[in-house]
């Protein structure tokens, strides 16, 4: 190359390559072709020279040993151009995001009432597509270049001129007919109403015009029609063909059933049982076989009865409505009854008629009414609720206010017939059902007293909107009725019937759960009427489930501070309400059976369980009434726990504690106890008179503990102790089954083993001795079980690993055969990894740093850019104002000449 600077260098270059010539104007244009190939042949030249000129353009690495034939990666780089791709690269792609990082999205919904919160997703799409037709139909409203003649059925409108055969009556027509009256048929095909036969498929009031289809689009259609209609046909012919063939086959028992045989036909000559016509009648004179015509069969079997199609399967807004109309309407008539307005006779008479006529068929109907009256209210309500047999016995009870008329008779505890009858009964027939053993007593706890027999449950209540006003509504009448009120209640309110009745019956769930601490609060708790209101409740809490678990953790609290004030009053103190009352018991249970227990985490039944246990582990017991309450809470823990199986150890401490505190033993004091159990009240001062007398206690039996009585009195009777004392046993034994499988039975059960085996039970009653020899031997035998099934821990049993013997690998193609060749593989292919995880990592960073220098320098181009645009902008107003300037002292300077050129004068 030549010598001297860049400019020469660069001439000289292009001279020698032939560049520097200019293009001949006279001759001919080259072909495309031709001039394309030239065109690359002159970029390949100056892509050498500019190579040639720019020495730095390429860097070389120089290799330690060059080994000749080895093409190495690497070794010539272009950083220039490397460089020159980097910006290229980020100017389309983070410039871009940078230009359009503030930028907003420009699409504006216009479509016809998007923007209308008043208006329905149907009536939207209405009016969109009524201004769509309009839109379409607008060109072709006042179109006149189509004059086709119209037609009608295929025929000339304009021939209808005369009155043939459309349909207007003449004088010698049949006399039956009404003179001046049109039929039916041929107004309908022939007038306006007419001229479309489908006429579903077009709007009344919109004439959308028709395009007129080319001859291969009817030819098509025609041809799709007439497929379609031969396959229809072929295939109807099939089913009719498979249905005649069986009913050939099965009409010999089918005469079977409908011809009964002739007695006569019983004599000798008569046709055997297994013959194919043994079911019809035999001629007595020739005894031959009278075989009738097929067809003439057939046409009797046309004029049978035919089935008659039922209702459809109502709805659940539906039933509910209809249920709220039958409340309405019996009320309605028993206020008319209650004034006087109603005949009774009248009304005895219709109703009588009324059982005698059957009832309306459902689609669900199964035909076994056997002429029952209808019913008030049905299954409604469209809730599942959980009811047991105490519940359907009580509303059975209040079934006996029938109305006269069309309604004259009433279910209303048919809504809870599907109750699960185990909540209920699961753990009470054996632990102890405080409920069932409470006396029967009467009612009438308000002023106004029971209702009479004469008198007549009103069939509409209002929603209470507090429990005050529940009470009053439910002034007055029975316990056994309060259920059938809750069941109206429910039925005129139901959700699909009002906007607001969904928060009324949400109000009316939270007044259920006051009215049942209301009604078992001593000093006479009414447990048949919890039980009663118990699958209402049920119901209630599964229709709205948040709210419901709300009020119930806000009862919860309320509990657990009560808990945590008596503690800090004093927690041995007689006068400190520390255990939970009958309410509260109540509640529990009631929740227990209402939310599932089972699982892992509830946001209901979890913080009951924690209270349930922090009234076992922090309550001190200072009397009969005490160990009552807390053996209840160990019976709801059974009853939690049952699928689970969720270790409680607050229960067992308690029982075994309870049995320390009622039964004799030879234990003097805590410390001699087996096991590690906590025992703060072991033969404290207030728990010696607890422990049963053997004298007294000598003729008793076991009896279910009477909660009630012991909660509110303060005697403490023999019977009570014994009572309590089989609940305890019979509650270890209970434990012990469902503890079983745990790894640490042995150790949970041992020291109960031991402490049972050491009573001094000879001094018991005899059915409690038995009861305790059977404890005591259950929890032996399960402990040899489990003592069986432990085994020690052993070490893994599997296959010696040998020793691994590598054999050294050589690479003969390469010198670096030590570098991350490591023989064992894992740890290589891990090698491996890191350094191309810490390749990546350098790659990125550096990428990073190349971005952000670029977006810097982006902006501060940018900034220069309106720097500079101010500063021009700036320029030009200063040098607008310095000739405004420039001309004002001109003006100025003119105007002092003018005044001394008037002063000389």
């Amino acid at each position: 190359m030549a010598k001297g600077s860049q400019l020469s260098q660069l001439k000289s270059a292009l001279s020698h390559a032939g560049l520097n010539k200019q293009p001949q104007n006279g001759k001919k244009r080259k072909r495309s072709g031709t001039q394309d190939q030239d065109k690359v042949k002159k970029a390949a030249k100056l892509e050498e020279i500019h190579r040639k000129l720019n020495p730095f353009d390429v860097k070389v690495t120089k290799l330690k040993h060059d080994v000749g034939g080895r093409k190495i990666k690497g070794v010539a780089g272009r950083p220039a151009q490397s460089k020159q791709a980097g910006i290229v690269q980020r100017e389309r792609t983070l410039l871009k995001e940078l230009e359009e990082r503030g930028r907003a999205g420009g699409i504006v919904d216009r479509r016809f009432g998007e923007n209308d919160a008043s208006m329905s997703l149907e009536e939207r799409m209405l009016e969109r597509f009524t201004k769509e037709r309009q839109r379409t139909s607008r060109g072709a409203t006042f179109n006149l270049e189509d004059e086709e003649e119209l037609t009608h059925y295929g025929q000339s409108l304009s021939k209808l001129d005369d009155f043939d055969n459309v349909g207007l009556p003449m004088d010698d027509d049949g006399e039956d007919e009404e003179q001046g009256q049109i039929d039916r048929d041929i107004v309908k095909k022939t007038h306006f109403g007419g001229f479309d036969e489908d006429g579903d498929d077009v709007v009344q009031g919109e004439e959308e015009p028709e395009r007129k289809k080319s001859k291969a689009e009817v030819m098509a259609e025609v041809i799709a029609k007439s497929k379609e209609h031969k396959m229809r046909r072929q295939l109807e012919r099939e089913q009719g063909d498979n249905l005649r063939h069986q009913l050939d086959q099965d009409f010999d028992s089918l005469k079977a059933l409908l011809y009964a045989p002739d007695p006569s036909s019983t004599g000798s000559n008569s046709i055997p049982l297994g013959s194919a016509n043994s079911a019809l009648p035999l001629k007595p004179s020739t005894h031959v076989v009278d075989e009738m015509d097929y067809d003439t069969q057939v046409r009797e079997l046309a004029f049978d009865k035919r089935a008659k199609p039922k209702d459809r399967t109502k709805t659940e807004e539906e039933i509910a409505l209809e249920e709220k109309e039958a409340l309405e309407k019996a009320e309605r008539q028993r206020r008319r009854r209650m004034l006087g307005q109603d005949d009774v006779g009248s009304d005895l008479e219709s109703g009588k008629a009324q059982r005698k006529r059957k009832r309306e068929r459902g689609g669900d109907d199964l035909d076994d009414d056997f002429d029952e009256p209808l019913e008030i209210l049905g299954s409604g309500l469209g809730e599942e609720v959980r009811e047991d047999e105490s519940m359907s016995e009580v509303e059975s009870d209040g079934s006996d206010n029938q109305v006269d008329g069309e309604d004259s008779a009433e279910d209303d505890g048919e809504s809870g017939s599907d109750d699960d009858p185990d909540d209920h009964d699961a753990s009470e027939g054996e632990v102890g059902d405080f409920r069932e053993i409470t006396t029967k007593r009467k009612t009438g706890t308000s002023l106004a007293g029971p209702l009479t027999s004469s008198k007549e449950l009103p069939y509409i209540f209002p929603c209470p909107e507090s429990h005050e006003e529940f009470l009053d509504i439910v002034d007055g009448i029975e316990d056994k009725d309060i259920p059938t009120v809750v069941q109206r209640i429910r039925a005129l309110h139901h959700p699909s019937l009002g906007p607001d009745n969904k928060f009324k019956l949400q109000n009316l769930t939270t007044v259920l759960i006051d009215h049942i601490l209301y009604i078992t609060s001593p000093p006479s708790p009414r447990f048949a009427l919890l039980s009663a209101l118990q699958p209402h409740l049920f119901a209630l809490s599964r229709s709205y489930p948040i709210e419901s678990a709300e009020y119930f953790v806000e009862k919860i609290s309320l509990m657990h501070k009560n808990l945590k004030r008596g503690l800090s009053q004093g927690i041995l103190n007689a006068d400190t309400r520390t255990w939970p009352g009958l309410s509260e018991l109540s509640f529990l249970r009631t929740l227990g059976a209402i939310w599932p227990t089972s699982d892992m985490h509830h946001p209901v039944v979890s913080p009951a369980r924690l209270l349930m246990g922090a009234y076992l582990a922090l309550c001190r017991v200072r009397s009969l009434s005490d160990i009552a309450s807390g053996l209840f809470l160990c019976s709801l823990f059974l009853q939690y726990e049952e699928l689970s199986k969720r270790l409680v150890p607050e229960t067992i401490n308690f029982a075994i504690n309870a049995v320390l505190h009622l039964a004799p033993h030879p234990f003097k004091s805590a410390t001699s106890l087996p096991g590690c159990f906590p025992s703060p009240d072991f033969r404290s001062e207030l728990c010696l008179p607890l422990c049963i007398r053997p004298k007294e206690a000598k003729g008793l039996s076991i009896r279910t503990p009477n909660l009630p009585q012991l909660m509110a009195s303060g005697a403490i009777g023999e019977q009570a102790k014994v009572d309590l004392l089989s609940l305890a046993f019979h509650l270890l034994d209970r434990f012990a089954d469902m503890y079983k499988g745990l790894d640490g039975f042995i150790e949970l059960y041992q020291p109960i083993r031991e402490i049972v085996v050491q009573l001094d039970f000879k001094k018991l009653p005899q059915s409690l001795q038995a009861q305790v020899t059977a404890v005591g031997d259950k929890v032996t035998r399960l402990l040899k079980f489990s003592d069986q099934a432990r085994r020690p821990l052993l070490l893994q049993a599997h296959k010696p690993i040998p020793i691994p013997s590598y054999i050294p690998k050589f690479e003969t193609h390469s010198s670096s055969y030590l570098r991350r060749q490591d023989p064992d593989h894992e740890r290589n292919e891990a090698s491996k990894l890191r350094y191309q995880v810490k390749q990546e990592r350098k790659g990125a960073i550096r990428e990073l740093r190349k971005d952000a220098k670029f977006l810097a320098a982006a902006e501060h181009k940018k900034q220069a850019e309106k720097d500079r645009t101010y500063k021009d902008r700036m320029n030009k107003v200063f040098s607008s104002l310095e000739g405004e300037r420039a001309e004002q002292k001109a003006m100025d300077r003119e105007k002092s000449r003018e005044k001394k050129r008037a002063g000389r004068k």
